[in-house]
């Protein structure tokens, strides 16, 4: 239940001719305070309440439990969650023994794209893309529950 995940910041639109999926989520939090997150998500048909824990000093590495609840239970969450729906849509795409998820955001993000893999090991090597750019891994204003409130 340990996540270990880098993000950064996306420098073009090319990761859409290599992605094999995309699904529109929407997601919000019902705690977004660092030692704790709390996040109800709608991923395309499915449902899903989260719980991560807060991150270690490199910001790659913490807890993470997931579960699928009924879209409707999410939906009624929704509802209860703070201020800031975030809307996206997520590409995944191969990269060698691994995939990177790009998510490319609406609203008050328009325009912002943050890539994220994860890995088995914090150190774990991983093949780069040309449009992989400045790694923001650890830097909380590149959250998801920050986003969320600006959103």
């Amino acid at each position: 239940m340990i996540e270990i995940e880098r993000k950064f910041l996306v420098t073009s639109t090319q990761f859409k001719t290599e992605a094999v999926r995309n699904t529109r989520i929407v997601q919000g939090y019902l705690s977004s305070v660092p030692e704790r997150t709390v996040r109800v998500r709608i991923r395309g048909t499915q449902g899903f309440l989260t719980i991560k824990g807060k991150s270690n000093d490199s910001g790659t590495s913490r807890f993470e439990w997931e579960k699928e609840i009924p879209i409707t239970e999410a939906e009624a969450l929704l509802g209860l969650c703070e201020p800031g729906i975030i809307e996206k849509i997520r590409f995944e795409i191969p990269s060698g023994q691994h995939t990177i998820e790009v998510d490319e955001f609406f609203g008050n993000h328009t325009g912002l794209m943050i890539a994220e893999i994860e890995l088995q090991e914090e150190q774990e090597s991983f093949l780069k893309p040309d449009w992989l750019g400045q790694e923001v891994t650890g830097d909380a204003q590149y959250y998801n529950s920050q986003l969320s409130k600006k959103a």
